[in-house]
C-alpha cells in the first residue's frame, strides 16, 4: 500500500489535513485506532476564522444542526460586556457533528480511511497497519496533546503551562441569545454555546479538578435559573486543557498538527481553528515541497491566539485582575470589540503582539 502522506489521527485536525492535502492532489491516509464519529469536551463554538477556513476546505455549515450567534459577551457578578463580529459567520455545533461533515467530504475526495487500526513499526517511510506495510512520503501526527509520535521523534522539549479541566454537557433548552456567553466566576469559567434552535452547549473550564458543572453553575444565579430543570441530552464528559506549543513542528519528513503541536486553553475557543489553518498551511508546503514554509506560518499564525490565552488564562487565575478588566471592558466597549474581533478571524490580527498585551495589562491594573 502506498500513499504521499499518512496521518496519524483522524480528528477534526487530522481530516482537515487530509482534504486539504487531496485538494492538492496528493495520496492520503488517514490511521486511527478509534472510530468515528470522535468527540472531545469543548466549547463548540466556530469563530470567523475557522468558518472560513472550512469553507476553503470544502466544508459548508449553513445546511448542518447548528446555531449562527453574533458575537460574545463577558460577564462577571459586577460587570458584562459585548462584541458583535460585525456581520462575520460565525456557528455554534456539536464536536460530532462538525466530524461527520469533515468525514463526508473526506471521503467525497478520496481519503483513504483506517479506523480501529492503529499504526505500528514506523521506520523510515514505511509503516504497519493491521498487519499490512504502507509505504508514505510525508507522516503527519495529528494524534493529540500527549502525541506518542512527538514523543518517540524526540520533539517533547516545547513550552508547557500548567493544565486545567474542561466539563462539557447539553441541555434542550431553547438559546435565549444570540451570542456566546462567557461567564466568569472565583476559580472557573462556565461558557454557553448555542448548537442548534433547541439546544445548549455548557463548558466548565477551571484548574480544580474536583469542580463539576453542578457545583459550578450555582455560582452564576441567571444560568441556574435557566438550567433549572432542563433535560440533559449528553453525558457530563471531561478532558485536559492546556497552553502549549511544540519548539519546532517539523523535523525530517514528520510534521506535527493540532493539539500535537500547539495547544489552546479551551477557554479561547480556537483550538479548530488552528487545526484549520494549520492544514491549509502544511498542503501548500507539502505541494511546494518545502516544510520550512510550514514552520514559519505555524509560528506566524499561532501567535496571536498564544497571547490572547495567556490574558484570558491571567484573568482566569487572578480575581483581581478579572475584575478590574471586566470593569475596563465595559466602560470602554470600543476596546474589547476590538480586541474580540482580532481574536475571533473577524478583523485583521497585525498587532496583537506581547508588547500589545503587556500595554493592555498596564492599562488594567491602572483601572
Amino acid at each position: 500500500m502506498h500513499s504521499d502522506v499518512l496521518i496519524v489521527g483522524g480528528g477534526p485536525a487530522g481530516l482537515s489535513a487530509a482534504i486539504a492535502a487531496r485538494a492538492k492532489g496528493f495520496r492520503v491516509s488517514v490511521v486511527d485506532a478509534r472510530k468515528p464519529p470522535i468527540d472531545k469536551p469543548c466549547g463548540e463554538g466556530l469563530l470567523p476564522e475557522a468558518v472560513a477556513a472550512l469553507r476553503s476546505l470544502g466544508v459548508e455549515l449553513d445546511a448542518a444542526p447548528c446555531f449562527r450567534f453574533s458575537g460574545i459577551r463577558f460577564s462577571d457578578s459586577d460587570s458584562s460586556v459585548s462584541a458583535q463580529f460585525g456581520g462575520a459567520t460565525a456557528y455554534g455545533m456539536r464536536r460530532t457533528t462538525l466530524h461527520r461533515l469533515l468525514l463526508e467530504r473526506a471521503e467525497e475526495c478520496g481519503v483513504s480511511l483506517h479506523w480501529g487500526a492503529p499504526l505500528e513499526n514506523i521506520r523510515g517511510c514505511q509503516a504497519e497497519i493491521a498487519g499490512r506495510t504502507i509505504l508514505f512520503q510525508w507522516l503527519v501526527a495529528a494524534d493529540g496533546l500527549n502525541s506518542p509520535i512527538r514523543r518517540q521523534a524526540g520533539l517533547d522539549s516545547r513550552w508547557r503551562g500548567d493544565g486545567r479541566f474542561a466539563f462539557r454537557r447539553h441541555f434542550a433548552v431553547q438559546p435565549w441569545s444570540d451570542v456566546v456567553e462567557v461567564n466568569w466566576g472565583e476559580a472557573c469559567q462556565v461558557i454557553v454555546t448555542p448548537t442548534t434552535r433547541n439546544e445548549i452547549c455548557v463548558a466548565l473550564f477551571s484548574s480544580d479538578h474536583r469542580l463539576r458543572l453542578e457545583n459550578a453553575v450555582v455560582q452564576f444565579p441567571e444560568l441556574a435559573r435557566r438550567l433549572a430543570g432542563a433535560r440533559a441530552t449528553s453525558p457530563e464528559r471531561g478532558a485536559q486543557t492546556v497552553l502549549a506549543r511544540a519548539a519546532t513542528v517539523v523535523r525530517g519528513n514528520l510534521v506535527l498538527i493540532g493539539d500535537a503541536s500547539c495547544s489552546i486553553d479551551g477557554v479561547a475557543g480556537q483550538g479548530l481553528n488552528l487545526s484549520f489553518q494549520a492544514a491549509l498551511h502544511l498542503a501548500s508546503a507539502l505541494e511546494r515541497e518545502d516544510l520550512g514554509l510550514y514552520e514559519k506560518a505555524h509560528r506566524r499564525f499561532t501567535e496571536v491566539p498564544m497571547n490572547m490565552t495567556r490574558l484570558l488564562l491571567l484573568m482566569a487565575g487572578q480575581p483581581w485582575i478579572r475584575r478590574k478588566a471586566l470593569r475596563m471592558f465595559a466602560s470602554t466597549p470600543s476596546l474589547f470589540s476590538r480586541m474580540m474581533a482580532i481574536h475571533a478571524g473577524a478583523s485583521e490580527k497585525s498587532g496583537f503582539s506581547l508588547q500589545d498585551l503587556f500595554g493592555l495589562g498596564w492599562r488594567v491594573l491602572r483601572a
